[in-house]
């Protein structure tokens, strides 16, 4: 506790002062809408009545993200590793990556919905093309970036196929192919909230866009909170387990 009092003592200073202000602005001025912007005791209130409602989006949205996340992990890395370790298909097809990888996701939902019989295999279809493109160019990333001294060491003692794949390529090129997963996670839930807004019957994006539709903007804030707390934790963990699988990082920098 003292550890992340004294690492976050600024960040908690800030939240407080940010929350001191909305109480006084919403409490003791006409500055804002009350019906738009309601005090912060009224939205802890919707956030309780809300609470259920709230944890079932959760679980829906996670039925979404989780499945285009997996995916993405398993043929974004598995083709990363491929076309990094073939130099020529990966320049035969280079051009089609730096052509596709950039366009918005959203560019494909007209085709998502026309294709996919259900609004949840459009959405994780959208989703996994969100995801797959930065796991998939950092691993060819981290391939290409192996040192040298690596390859020497491995064709020196007789490394090939899967021994070559798992105990030098994948270690070597881990910290691209997570920083790639790392982003991938953020762009999710950014097209993740809008999905939900716009087609969703279920969902965290689609509580905030039903109660908005009912103008409840206690529940809106409410929503809001909810998902910056979800996303908050998720990105935590993500990072505490990327520090973990990256200790040999860590440990060459405290060496070096």
């Amino acid at each position: 506790m003292d550890r992340f009092l004294k690492f976050y003592v600024y960040t908690l200073v800030i939240a407080i002062v940010l929350i001191g202000l909305w109480v006084y602005i919403t409490n003791f001025t006409q500055w804002l809408d009350p019906v738009i912007f309601p005090s912060p005791e009224i939205v802890l209130m919707a956030f309780f009545k809300g609470m259920k409602e709230l944890l079932q989006g959760f679980v829906s949205s996670m039925g979404l993200l989780v499945p285009s996340l997996v995916l993405s992990i398993v043929l974004g890395i598995a083709g990363g590793l491929y076309f990094g370790m073939q130099h020529r298909f990966r320049a035969i097809f280079e051009p089609f990556f730096q052509t596709f990888s950039p366009l918005p996701p959203t560019l494909f939902i007209p085709y998502a919905i026309a294709l996919f019989p259900t609004f949840k295999s459009a959405s994780i279809f959208i989703l996994f093309i969100t995801t797959f493109w930065p796991i998939f160019l950092g691993t060819i990333q981290g391939v290409l970036l192996i040192d040298k001294h690596y390859w020497d060491n491995a064709k020196t003692i007789g490394l090939k196929g899967r021994d070559l794949i798992f105990r030098v390529i994948l270690p070597a090129s881990s910290p691209f192919i997570l920083n790639g997963v790392g982003i991938s996670l953020g762009f999710s839930f950014i097209v993740l909230m809008m999905a939900e807004m716009f087609g969703a019957d279920s969902g965290m994006g689609r509580f905030i866009q039903y109660y908005t539709d009912f103008t409840q903007y206690d529940y809106v804030l409410a929503g809001i909170i909810f998902n910056s707390i979800v996303i908050l934790a998720i990105m935590i963990i993500f990072e505490k387990v990327k520090k973990r699988l990256l200790f040999w990082t860590n440990l060459r920098r405290e060496n070096s």
